[in-house]
C-alpha cells in the first residue's frame, strides 16, 4: 500500500539547507491503522506531507498503492490527492454557506466526477452517522459533526488511505472520542489511515505507533490489542 525506501527531504533557503527527514524507509500495508508521533522539528508534519503528496522527497522512493509518486509530475501528483488519498485536517475547511452534503460533494466537483454525485455524498454522510444533518450549514453542527463532515468528504471519492493530520486537535473530549471510533470503525472496515499526532492517548487506537526525532525513525511498534481500550 504504502512504501517509503530511504526517503530524505532537504530544504533549501539561500545557502542555508534544513535536513527535515534523514532516510526514512517506512512500510505500511494495506488496511492498516498507524500512528505517527513525534515532538515539533521531528519531521512528522515533513513525513505526513510527503505521504499525502502535498510534497516530494529530495531523495529516496515513495510507492502509493502501485504508484510510484517520486517520479510523478505536479499534475499526476494532484490526481493521486484527488483519487487515492482522503485528508483529514485539525481544522475542519468547510465551506461556511454551504450545506453538509455539498461540502461532501466538493472533492467530485473539482475532479468533474458528475456520475451519482449527490447519491455518493449522502452515502458518506451515513457512513459517519450524518445522514439526517445532510442539509445543514456548518454552523448549524457542533464541532464534532463538522469534523465528521470532513471524514466524509475524505472518504467520497473511496481513497485508498485516509491521512489525519491531528483530527481530534479542535475537539473537547467526548467530541475526540467519537472521532477517534469513527476512525477505528473505519479501519475494522479495511480503511487504511494514517494518523498524525503528540498525543498518547490519541495513539493509543492505532494498531502500530512509529515514533520520529530529528528527521529519523526511533521506534516502530505494534500495539497490544487493548492499548485504545482505556480511552475508549
Amino acid at each position: 500500500m504504502i512504501t517509503l525506501e530511504g526517503i530524505a527531504k532537504v530544504y533549501r533557503t539561500g545557502e542555508v539547507e534544513v535536513v527535515a527527514l534523514r532516510g526514512i524507509s517506512l512500510h505500511i500495508p494495506e488496511g492498516e491503522f498507524i500512528a505517527i508521533m513525534g515532538p515539533s522539528g521531528s519531521g512528522k508534519s515533513t513525513l505526513m506531507n510527503l505521504i499525502g503528496c502535498l510534497d516530494q522527497p529530495s531523495s529516496g522512493r515513495y510507492v502509493l498503492d502501485g504508484y510510484d509518486v517520486s517520479a510523478l509530475t505536479d499534475d499526476q501528483l494532484a490526481w493521486i490527492r484527488n483519487r487515492k488519498i482522503g485528508f483529514v485536517f485539525q481544522s475542519y475547511n468547510l465551506i461556511p454557506r454551504a450545506s453538509a452534503v455539498h461540502n461532501v460533494e466538493m472533492p467530485l466537483i473539482y475532479a468533474g466526477d458528475s456520475q451519482q454525485r449527490h447519491e455518493r455524498a449522502m452515502a458518506a454522510l451515513e457512513s459517519v452517522g450524518l445522514l439526517q444533518r445532510a442539509g445543514h450549514l456548518p454552523n448549524e453542527l457542533s464541532g464534532g459533526q463538522q469534523q465528521r463532515v470532513a471524514v466524509a468528504r475524505a472518504l467520497v471519492t473511496d481513497p485508498a488511505i485516509l491521512l489525519a493530520d491531528e483530527p481530534t486537535g479542535n475537539l473537547d473530549s467526548e467530541s475526540s472520542l467519537e472521532i477517534l471510533k469513527l476512525l477505528s470503525d473505519l479501519n475494522q472496515q479495511g480503511r487504511t489511515i494514517v494518523l498524525i499526532t503528540h498525543e498518547p492517548d490519541i495513539a493509543a487506537f492505532a494498531q502500530r505507533v512509529v515514533r520520529l526525532r530529528d528527521g529519523v525513525i526511533v521506534s516502530d511498534e505494534r500495539q497490544p490489542q487493548q492499548a485504545g481500550e482505556m480511552v475508549r
